[in-house]
């Protein structure tokens, strides 16, 4: 693939990622009936609005091309595998969990298939042509499940405090700390499966992505 292809591949990842979280924001903002303040909070509150963030964040840094800390990490093989991992448990418990019990039309519709659906393909497809697959680690695996985790804990926080839980398979409130704490570790096992599933993938695969990055092995 030319370095011109995947350059505009790159800033339609950051335009696609920018335009469903902003859009998603204003969406947000316009139906609110809490303050600007909470309102804000709960919108960073979902996993799907941290993780397209991160997703338009990676594509940005890399469409910038100016030399950074961040230029550096995320580059690295299996930076993308871990973001694609994200992304990809998005979509599908949003497909397999989230899609029925809510009917959204006009752009709210839009908006919420690029996050859950057109975004997550979009990177998939990114990671299968970009990534450096040879070069993922077995060993990366643990180190990817601290975002996920990192969140589980701050939702359960701040839901105790406020009440407010963004998802409804870990409302505390509706479902006991039992129940929530069982949905958590089945997710916790998604992301393992599929970590494993695309690392597995990677290494399956008979060739190597050209790449400018050093192998992390």
């Amino acid at each position: 693939m030319s370095d011109s292809l995947k350059d505009k591949a790159i800033f339609i990842g950051a335009a696609l990622g920018w335009f469903a979280v902003i859009m998603q924001f204003v969406l947000m903002m316009q139906n609110r009936v809490e303050s600007l303040t909470e309102t804000t909070i709960r919108f960073f509150s979902f996993f799907t609005i941290l993780t397209n963030s991160l997703v338009a964040l990676y594509f940005s840094v890399l469409w910038y091309k100016k030399p950074t800390s961040l230029l550096t990490r995320f580059v690295k093989p299996g930076f993308l595998t871990a973001i694609t991992l994200y992304i990809t448990i998005v979509s599908v418990v949003y497909q397999f969990v989230l899609r029925g019990i809510w009917e959204p039309t006009g752009m709210q519709r839009l908006v919420d298939e690029m996050l859950h659906t057109i975004i997550p393909i979009y990177v998939v497809v990114f990671w299968f042509i970009y990534e450096n697959k040879m070069s993922v680690a077995w060993k990366s695996i643990p180190s990817w499940l601290l975002y996920p985790f990192s969140y589980l804990v701050f939702i359960l926080f701040r839901g105790h405090l406020s009440g407010f839980y963004p998802y409804p398979f870990v409302n505390v409130t509706e479902l006991g700390l039992e129940k929530v704490l069982i949905n958590s570790g089945a997710l916790v096992f998604a992301f393992l499966v599929l970590a494993f599933v695309f690392v597995g993938i990677g290494k399956s695969m008979k060739f190597k992505t050209p790449n400018n990055t050093t192998p992390d092995s």
